[in-house]
């Protein structure tokens, strides 16, 4: 089974289609993308956001993460803690274009799989 860490801003970021004009939708629209790609798939995914959605989003077929604390790198802080805290982070694709991130993830031993290759592929 494949396993995804989604830097969740870094992959909305990923295309200027106006996100930023509506933060909570283009959330929403990512996990909607997201479960549509896992339900029937060998895939296992989970997003991490900066900061908790406002509304609970999704129906569990991805688990969506947040930082304990928002602000600046917060969510690349929760990738980074999750990968440390894994047995086999070797196992875990995180899905950045985040260079600084992608260094501190391969240091885990993890795999990096750049943001606009991956939203084109589950889109």
């Amino acid at each position: 089974m494949a396993r995804y860490l989604v830097d969740g801003m870094n992959v909305i970021g990923s295309r200027p289609d106006g996100w930023w004009k509506d933060r909570e939708g283009a959330m929403a629209r990512l996990v909607e993308t997201l479960e549509r790609h896992a339900q029937g798939s060998d895939v296992e995914i989970a997003v991490v956001f900066e900061r908790a959605p406002r509304e609970p989003l999704g129906t569990g077929a991805v688990e969506v993460l947040h930082a304990p604390v928002a602000g600046r790198d917060a969510a690349d802080d929760e990738i980074v803690r999750l990968l440390e805290a894994e047995q086999a982070p070797g196992a875990v694709t995180v899905v950045t274009s985040d260079r600084e991130l992608a260094a501190r993830v391969r240091a885990t031993g993890a795999a990096v799989e750049p943001a606009h290759a991956f939203r084109s592929r589950i889109e």
